[in-house]
């Protein structure tokens, strides 16, 4: 970072003033707290975490230090739940974020499929396959989501980020109801589960040397299941060795 952009030793004063005010605000939001869910409490607390990580961001820039706080996920950040006890109906809601790696690789997938397409009902294409904005709406109209997902490095992506959010409510909405703004209306205390997946978790799974040898099956910050893979391949080439000698 140049020296012109770096934050001045006033403004790191001033987000340590801002996480002194955070936590007093937030120990009087836990002394005077109503019950165990507390409104007030979780935005005390999501106002320390977001002082805190301003600071911190503001203390390493300006100073190549770091504070011994760890700052919550978005897990940890969401509010209490708050839906009804006896969801009748469930809205799931998912962001998966990829990068064209590939741009040719994802031109050529499209107009394979746009060849097909238009093979079949004896016509010729359109070329909306020959832009990658139309090879986009080619693909994704072709696939379903979780085909792309399975199957994104054949079509030129790399992931990115993903996010799965269960969200419970007493009625479901009426057909398009939501379909101008899908996701402009969410109650962050209604979401029942949610599952995050990210390179961020990397980090934080890291162990040593061992690294390479786990294939993370579920990553959500905690490890839910490791398989090694290195046992793995052991068993199928016993297993293979088996076969051959029947």
């Amino acid at each position: 970072m140049s020296d012109a952009a770096q934050p001045t030793a006033a403004e790191v004063r001033a987000a340590a003033e801002a996480v002194k005010t955070a936590l007093d605000r937030h120990l009087a939001a836990v002394e005077g707290r109503s019950g165990e869910d507390d409104p007030a409490v979780s935005e005390a607390f999501n106002q320390l975490a977001a002082a805190a990580e301003a600071y911190d961001e503001v203390l390493y820039d300006r100073y190549d230090e770091v504070t011994p706080f760890e700052i919550p996920g978005a897990e940890d950040t969401l509010p209490p739940y708050a839906g009804p006890e006896e969801p009748n109906a469930v809205s799931v809601l998912i962001r998966r974020d990829y990068t064209v790696a590939e741009p040719q690789r994802l031109l050529a997938q499209a107009q394979r499929v746009e060849a097909a397409e238009y093979e079949d009902i004896g016509g010729d294409g359109n070329g909306a396959g020959a832009t990658l904005p139309g090879a986009l709406g080619i693909l994704f109209g072709e696939f379903e989501p979780d085909e792309i997902a399975s199957r994104h490095k054949e079509f030129g992506l790399e992931e990115g980020d993903s996010t799965l959010w269960v969200t419970a409510t007493d009625e479901a909405p009426e057909a398009g109801e939501w379909l101008e703004a899908p996701f402009e209306q969410v109650d962050p205390q209604q979401v029942v589960c949610r599952f995050d997946v990210s390179a961020v978790f990397d980090d934080e799974d890291d162990d040593g040397d061992d690294e390479d040898d786990l294939e993370f099956v579920e990553d959500t910050g905690d490890v839910d299941e490791a398989v090694d893979v290195d046992d793995a391949e052991d068993a199928e080439d016993a297993e293979d060795a088996e076969d051959a000698g029947r």
